[in-house]
């Protein structure tokens, strides 16, 4: 079958691990993906695909973590859709070679910038946002003429094995692949020799992937996590703040690296946030979140307990209750936080949200400095120039004044980590980018060749100093 074909579902289905880069790269070795109009097609079936199952999809995210049709939609269908529509509009323009300034020493010529894929990718996803972490790279490599191999969470069952039948039916799995299950899928994979590695999900398996990409120098990106630090001063509009943190923290019950992960604020206004962060829970998800349609569950029984575990430490104004046999952990603000508590040790991942107050923010802020750098910042603020001097501090992946997730939702920006938070980054052009090598290409004339280049070399050397400055 070739990659124009439409695939026996069947046999599609019955692709392993073992092998799969190899038979990617051949297909690859025969330059059919570079064809800006085969690139196209691969993206119109899956945005098809995703039309076509967008029911079953969003009944697997539901089934795998009670997520309210809402959010599923806007965060795992919406987006890929938006990433491919953004793609099939300006692909063409993307992949244009670009020309650039030619110094004199190599006039008569011209050089230029050409981006190129890399082969075969493969993109390891997690389970929190199962179909868009894995979907979306895979939209960005495709774009940029590759092929790909993607291997879902199997801690969204349920979502992994929808992906697997939608594009098992629709691809040429030399093309685009699936590969289900757990680790030892993982470690086949992960022992290929694949072109390309793209990586979401948590900093201790980041490093394993890292490590095993480094035994075939392949090329690496890592979307990792972190505690995102939100920053609240006392002039901050304290309605919005909290309308805007809240919505942030529990949108999938907490489970998004780039959550805020707690909260830092002045003295002087902490129990008007507090206040303000319960008003907006009760707003969102009534006076009983388990009762609400919009509010999702953890994913596991081993993420409930770990979550669970933080609930004993501080003073709980709002939220607490949980229910470990629907995986239910409701919405929850604990305050009276130290530094030392297990909440602050790691990245929370859930409906918990600690906050700290002190009374000189600007210091307690540049102690942050100190810690691994996280995937997101947000510092909510009236006073512009102090939030940009409290931003220009910090360094993050990403960053928003006075909003969260801002800086993931701007397709024209990069969407990545920096330091412990990842490398790398995607989304838009940025995606196309990183899975494209950006090849160096200069074309010399023929008939002017000076013979001072060559030996033997009798320019003396100052005067071949000077020359080198100015024909440079």
């Amino acid at each position: 079958m070739n990659a124009h074909e439409t695939p026996d579902p069947q046999a599609a289905g019955a692709v392993t691990a073992e092998g799969i880069a190899e038979r990617q790269r051949r297909l690859f070795r025969t330059d059919a993906t570079r064809s800006l109009e085969f690139r196209k097609r691969q993206l119109r079936a899956l945005r098809q695909c995703l039309v076509d199952n967008e029911a079953d999809i969003l009944d697997a995210l539901k089934r795998d973590l009670g997520r309210p049709p809402a959010e599923a939609y806007t965060s795992d269908i919406g987006i890929v859709l938006i990433e491919i529509d953004m793609a099939l509009k300006h692909l063409a323009r993307w992949a244009r070679p670009k020309r650039v300034r030619t110094p004199w020493l190599l006039l008569p010529g011209s050089s230029r910038l050409v981006s190129e894929p890399f082969g075969s990718a493969l993109v390891i996803g997690p389970w929190n946002y199962p179909l868009n972490l894995v979907l979306a790279p895979a939209v960005a490599a495709l774009a940029a003429g590759n092929c790909v191999v993607i291997k879902p969470s199997e801690l969204a069952p349920a979502t992994s094995a929808v992906m697997a039948r939608m594009i098992g039916a629709a691809f040429d799995p030399d093309v685009l692949a699936v590969i289900e299950g757990g680790v030892e899928p993982t470690q086949a994979l992960l022992a290929q020799d694949f072109d390309y590695v793209f990586f979401t999900g948590g900093t201790r398996i980041g490093k394993i992937v890292m490590a095993a990409a480094a035994e075939h120098l392949t090329p690496v990106t890592l979307e990792l996590g972190g505690k995102n630090p939100c920053i609240v001063a006392a002039d901050a509009d304290m309605k919005v703040a909290a309308r805007r943190i809240a919505w942030g923290k529990f949108f999938n019950a907490g489970q998004t690296c780039i959550a805020p992960d707690f909260v830092l604020v002045e003295r002087a206004a902490q129990s008007q946030l507090t206040e303000a962060l319960k008003a907006a829970i009760t707003e969102f998800y009534g006076e009983d979140p388990a009762a609400s349609a919009d509010y999702a569950r953890i994913v596991n029984e081993r993420h409930f307990d770990r979550l669970a575990g933080f609930l004993g430490r501080g003073r709980v104004v709002a939220g607490g209750q949980t229910d470990r046999a629907s995986r239910y952990i409701a919405p929850t603000v604990i305050a009276d936080v130290s530094w030392d508590d297990p909440v602050m040790a790691d990245e929370i991942f859930g409906p918990v949200l600690p906050v700290i107050a002190c009374d000189d923010l600007a210091a307690e802020a540049a102690a942050l400095r100190e810690r691994p750098k996280p995937l997101a910042l947000y510092v909510f603020s009236s006073d512009t120039k102090w939030a940009d001097g409290i931003v220009g501090t910090l360094s993050s992946g990403g960053a928003a004044v006075n909003d969260v997730f801002a800086q993931m939702l701007n397709m024209d920006l990069p969407f990545g980590g920096v330091g412990a938070s990842g490398m790398g980054a995607y989304h838009g052009k940025s995606g196309f980018d990183t899975f494209s090598h950006h090849r160096a290409v200069v074309r010399r004339a023929t008939w002017f060749d000076p013979k001072l280049r060559y030996p033997p070399y009798t320019l003396p050397l100052a005067a071949l100093k000077q020359a080198m400055a100015r024909l440079m």
